[in-house]
């Protein structure tokens, strides 16, 4: 497995945003797929965004329109920026990465969407 690097969680008001980025700390190679997943306290993981081979992009049908996955390719980083935050975003969120060393996870950013 590789291990990935969250970063750009924090506190944010109620309608503002934040980018989050991950990446390996290490080479990785034959990456299929990478994408974003939440937790919320006493709530089930979910899953968020994802690109799948580099240019498959889906979104949980409740967050499209406020959060885009983005990928820059030459640096094996994968971004999502997020808009218009409400409270109920609040949650840590991991990055997921599944590639030729298998199934990878990050240890995960808060978000906390509060006034």
């Amino acid at each position: 497995q590789a291990q990935l690097v969250e970063s750009g969680g924090g506190l944010v008001q109620p309608g503002g945003s934040l980018r989050l980025s991950c990446a390996p700390s290490g080479t990785i190679v034959g990456i299929k797929s990478m994408a974003w997943y939440r937790q919320a306290p006493g709530q089930e993981r979910e899953f968020v965004a994802g690109i799948v081979n580099g240019a498959n992009i889906r979104y949980a049908d409740s967050l499209q329109g406020r959060f885009t996955i983005s990928r820059d390719i030459r640096k094996n980083t994968v971004y999502l920026q997020m808009n218009s935050l409400k409270p109920d975003d609040t949650a840590v969120y991991y990055c997921r990465v599944q590639s030729a060393w298998g199934d990878s996870w990050g240890q995960g950013t808060q978000v906390t969407v509060s006034s």
